[in-house]
């Protein structure tokens, strides 16, 4: 009967060595979060008013732009429609 619990508590304790993880490499930590980008100031186009990010308006005499055809027509006295 002695030789019975000794068993299980061996067999007891590589199963509790296992399921706690030792033996194992440790993890590679998780990769840090990306930084927060912040947000683009938007303007409205001198033409047709909608509303974009300034790094991808077009740059005229008269604001900023949406396109080349706004501007164009724009910078050629045809004002906002």
């Amino acid at each position: 009967m002695a030789r019975f619990i000794v068993l299980l508590a061996v067999v007891a304790l590589i199963i509790w060595v296992v399921r706690s993880g030792r033996g194992r490499r440790p993890a590679a930590p998780p990769p840090p979060p990306p930084a927060d980008a912040l947000p683009d100031t938007m303007v409205a186009c001198a033409q047709c008013g909608v509303h974009l990010p300034k790094a991808e308006a077009l740059p005229g005499r008269g604001g900023a732009f949406c396109c080349k055809a706004h501007r164009s027509s724009f910078e050629n006295g045809q004002g906002r429609s």
